[in-house]
């Protein structure tokens, strides 16, 4: 067979059903051997690369499985490149294949040539170039073995042209990858430790990240919360992990997190970390951060332990196994409940309820986020865009089941929400997935509602338009004396009308007691809606803390006190 059948035939036995791509010169042989295992293969053809690296990204984190996408050489290889760099940035595993010029032409500056090993190498875990068709089969194994084993990441594939078309004659079988090793259980002496720090601590917290949701650990993270009353709060990746309605849960902590979060943090202990990194949107400032707490850090990447913030107790592991062995250490030991620190948090979390229906004569994003969370149902999916309407949908939008929530972390790029929300629909067919975005970061890859609507793949676009690119004008608002430099968007365009060229359905909603038929009248089509709201244009996304200050140092802020929210 041909070295283009040897890939196909690869990514089958690895259980690919779907690959998100844009074809090309270089990718020619590839797509030619497409036509022959449609059915075994759907490729889905999006509008532009970015769109694909995206959608393969939402597809692993919906799926757990890895995410496969595909662009031919040069600017569609390096239209990759953003996505790749978003998954690298949020641990996502995705598979990303790129043409290259023929062998005998790599290195003279070809037609569509681009160094894509030299470009894709600080932002995947490993990358490929395939220059033997015989290599094709152990190379892809290898590939989808160091993205899905250990810390998930993007490993990016170089194809050149004439190894596709290529026979392969004598295939390589040795998938063996030397020193690829990945430690997936905690070593039984810290396990021990951290339990009588854990039975030992007064005020303890949980951190739960990203790395809670991989490693499908949300059973035991509630065994370990609920056994010793442990609050738990999660970073924006982690979101999901633990049920927002439970509690003991303090919601998303952070720069834009919540108050009762960032204060149970620094109030506590100790505080128990699982698969996070301890971003700078987490800490705030590292020298003030938790500076009472001892910190147990668990993560199966060993070089996040102790890379931003001091570490009192390393354990370096996958998060299930981890929690598993760390319950069973505690089952035998003499329980404290905590229970004075538990109702305290208790009470600060009651203060610090967000679910207040908010009414006026203009739309306040709040009262947006309000009327998604009554038209969700438990197994929906919210992908978000980037900019305030994540952080609004981060604060006060309430999920209960894992991998409910999809967002641009690392990276924060614009432009994610509705390639990522079509990969989310691909992977969870049987539910509604919202894309709720803003009217900046939805443009950036609008075209991709083509996508949804020639490949009928129905997402529902909730657009917070504000008219400005919401948090740039606001950071200027707060520190830069609202001195608005390139932010004002205006109302252009009417992103309805746009639907409507695409072929769907678009509808503008400019009173608050539209929103809710507006929803439920996308929940029921069979096609995708988009549904543009028009919000107050300088509501401001509060509490939040400046950068680089520390994370109590918050103002404004959703905290109800006497039955009025301030």
């Amino acid at each position: 067979m041909k070295g283009s059948e040897a890939i196909i035939r690869t990514l089958l036995e690895e259980k690919t059903k779907h690959i998100f791509g844009f074809p090309g010169g270089a990718v020619l042989p590839l797509y030619d051997e497409f036509l022959n295992f449609k059915k075994e293969l759907r490729h889905i053809l999006v509008r532009h690369e970015q769109g694909a690296a995206h959608a393969a990204d939402a597809y692993a984190r919906v799926s757990g499985g890895a995410g496969v996408c595909v662009a031919t050489s040069g600017p569609g290889a390096t239209n990759l490149v953003t996505g790749i760099m978003n998954a690298f940035m949020d641990s996502s595993p995705v598979i990303a294949f790129g043409g290259q010029v023929p062998t005998a032409l790599i290195g003279n500056d070809a037609f569509q040539e681009s160094d894509m090993m030299g470009i894709t190498m600080p932002i995947t875990k490993h990358s490929f170039q395939i220059r033997d068709a015989n290599k094709i089969r152990a190379t892809i194994k290898k590939a989808f073995t160091i993205a899905l084993n250990g810390r998930p990441w993007p490993v990016y594939i170089d194809l050149p042209k004439d190894t596709q078309s290529n026979e392969v004659t004598h295939e390589d079988k040795d998938t063996r990858i030397p020193g690829f090793k990945p430690v997936t259980s905690g070593h039984p002496v810290q396990i021990k430790r951290a339990a009588e720090m854990i039975l030992a601590s007064e005020r303890p917290v949980i951190i739960a990240g990203g790395g809670v949701l991989w490693s499908c650990a949300a059973k035991e993270l509630a065994e370990l919360s609920e056994g010793l009353n442990i609050p738990v709060t999660t970073t924006l990746m982690g979101k999901s992990c633990f049920p927002e309605q439970h509690p003991l849960c303090l919601g998303v902590l952070g720069m834009h997190g919540r108050k009762c979060a960032n204060h149970t943090v620094a109030n506590s202990d100790l505080i128990i970390a699982v698969g996070c990194r301890f971003s700078d949107r987490i800490t705030g400032s590292v020298a003030s951060f938790a500076k009472g707490s001892r910190i147990i850090h668990i993560d199966i990447d060993s070089a996040e332990i102790g890379k931003n913030v001091r570490i009192d107790l390393p354990i370096v592991g996958d998060a299930k196994n981890v929690l598993q062995q760390m319950n069973e250490a505690l089952r035998s030991a003499a329980k404290k409940k905590n229970t004075a620190w538990a109702e305290k948090v208790a009470l600060f979390i009651k203060e610090c309820d967000c679910d207040i229906d908010i009414k006026g004569s203009r739309i306040d994003p709040r009262k947006l986020v309000f009327e998604l969370n009554k038209a969700l149902a438990e197994n929906d999916i919210v992908v978000t865009g980037v900019g305030q309407q994540q952080m609004f949908c981060m604060h006060f939008l309430k999920r209960s089941r894992p991998r409910t929530f999809i967002s641009s972390g690392g990276a924060g790029t614009m432009g994610f929400g509705l390639p990522a929300a079509i990969g989310a629909k691909v992977a969870a067919p049987g539910v509604d997935v919202f894309d709720f975005d803003g009217d900046g970061s939805f443009a950036m890859t609008i075209q991709e509602l083509a996508t949804s609507k020639e490949e009928g793949i129905k997402v529902l676009p909730l657009i917070m338009n504000n008219a400005y690119l919401g948090m740039v004008r606001q950071w200027a608002e707060l520190f830069f004396d609202k001195r608005y430099s390139g932010v004002h968007l205006k109302r252009t365009p009417d992103f309805a009308k746009v639907a409507e060229a695409y072929g769907l359905t678009g509808i503008t909603v400019t009173r608050d007691s539209e929103i809710a038929p507006a929803l439920a009248r996308a929940k029921k089509s069979d096609e995708s809606v988009v549904i543009d709201v028009h919000v107050l244009e300088e509501a401001n996304i509060l509490p939040m803390f400046a950068a680089g200050a520390g994370h109590t140092e918050m103002f404004g802020g959703c905290v109800k006190v006497k039955g009025k929210l301030y």
